[in-house]
């Protein structure tokens, strides 16, 4: 379509041309004395369109010939930029297929370019973040061979070629610098340093997941607990991981500075320090209970930080796993000792509303037992004894019930109850809470 246009002109153009010239009657006369010289209008034309398309394409042909030498020394220059970037992407090439050595070298070699480039005058307009990002090729690469000296040389310079408040993606690529020495400090197991590297980059930069992540494992390193977890919970924010992992993870700090404690009070003011719904995690409420135990802390507080945990096992049976409502009964057995009348009826409410939980059955006996109702005691514990899968639980009720029938003068009884404890595997001196 388009030729058949082009055609269409050519023509028009022609028939114009021929019209113009065919019916042209004009003349161009010349006076020279003594001569005078006519010519045809359409000659002259001719003759002016020939003219300048000669001197034009004379003009033309003396620029070329006057361009050959700088057209050399581009192409010459081009010729070396294009060597440089192909150094530079063998460099990142080499590194990925784990050839550190030969990456290195082709990241040295783009430095050699562009050297050459910057004194034969024709430095790139990129040539400081080509340089940082060269150097920091052969940073990594000398990390991987575990050449100190070099990795901090190539290091030093990269920042050098990637100052501080300059145009966004300089900027940008000393942030990346900054993390990826971090990141080498944390190899070398020195937490310090590359908490140090962090602290250096800007509250942005410092809030992305990546650094998140190199911040959360420096402060494992360091034994940080409380930077551990308030980093934990900025990525579980940032959904770097999944939600069960994310959970895991705090709770797992939460435990490990629990365990840090070593007063009531200090284990008070962590518990407070912690989320509401850190809080409400089943497996940390248990745990902050038996830690606020072994520390001989006050009973009160123990149920009352159990107390959400267990009004979520007596709405729903089946929200606890076993194991967590084993160490449930186990952390409020052990606070038992000053039970109070709003916990027994919490108790015995929760009892009957599942008589055949033998926990919950085992519990109530224990409950009764602190308050003195030794018929009740006895009547639940000696239901629960032979249910109990547990073996400290089993053993446990034995050793209680063995205690009652002795307080009875029932040695038949008390007989029996010592027997099954010690089938049960432990000693029967003293029960285990």
């Amino acid at each position: 379509m388009r030729a058949a246009l082009w055609f269409l002109a050519l023509f028009g153009v022609a028939v114009a041309a021929a019209l113009f010239a065919g019916s042209n009657q004009g003349t161009v006369t010349l006076f020279w004395p003594p001569y005078r010289v006519d010519l045809s209008l359409n000659l002259v034309l001719v003759v002016l369109v020939l003219g300048f398309s000669t001197l034009y394409g004379a003009l033309r042909g003396l620029t070329a010939l006057l361009e050959l030498p700088h057209q050399a020394r581009r192409w010459r220059l081009q010729q070396k930029e294009r060597a440089m970037h192909a150094a530079l992407l063998d460099a990142v090439s080499q590194l990925m297929a784990g050839r550190f050595l030969r990456s290195r070298k082709a990241a040295l070699a783009a430095l050699l370019q562009e050297s050459s480039l910057a004194q034969s005058g024709g430095a790139v307009p990129h040539g400081r973040p080509l340089r940082a990002m060269a150097h920091l090729l052969a940073a990594e690469a000398s990390q991987a061979l575990q050449d100190r000296s070099q990795r901090e040389h190539h290091l030093q310079q990269a920042l050098d070629n990637a100052p501080q408040h300059r145009k966004a993606h300089e900027q940008e690529l000393r942030e990346g610098i900054q993390m990826r020495a971090a990141h080498w400090a944390l190899q070398e197991r020195n937490p310090r340093a590359a908490l140090q590297w962090l602290a250096a980059l800007p509250q942005g930069a410092a809030r992305r997941t990546l650094a998140l992540r190199i911040k959360l494992k420096a402060t494992r390193q360091a034994h940080q607990t409380q930077g551990a977890l308030d980093t934990a919970r900025l990525l579980g924010k940032h959904r770097a991981f999944s939600a069960g992992a994310a959970q895991s993870m705090v709770r797992g700090l939460a435990m490990e500075l629990m365990d840090a404690a070593h007063d009531p009070t200090q284990l008070h003011q962590t518990w407070l320090s912690l989320e509401a719904s850190e809080r409400a995690m089943p497996e940390l409420a248990i745990h902050a209970a038996q830690r606020l135990i072994a520390l001989d802390g006050q009973a009160s507080t123990v149920r009352h930080w159990l107390q959400p945990v267990w009004q979520r096992m007596v709405d729903e049976p089946d929200a606890l796993s076993e194991h967590h409502a084993l160490k449930l009964v186990r952390a409020l057995e052990a606070g038992l000792d000053a039970v109070d009348a709003a916990w027994l009826a919490r108790i015995e409410a929760a009892h009957q509303a599942c008589p055949r939980d033998v926990h919950l059955q085992y519990l109530a006996g224990v409950a009764c037992l602190q308050r003195q109702l030794w018929g009740k005691a006895q009547q639940l514990l000696a239901q629960a004894a032979p249910q109990l899968h547990d073996t400290s639980l089993r053993r446990s009720a034995w050793c209680r019930l063995a205690e009652l029938a002795e307080k009875r003068k029932d040695g038949a009884a008390a007989a029996h109850a010592w027997k099954q404890a010690a089938l049960a595997g432990a000693a029967p001196s003293a029960p285990t809470p």
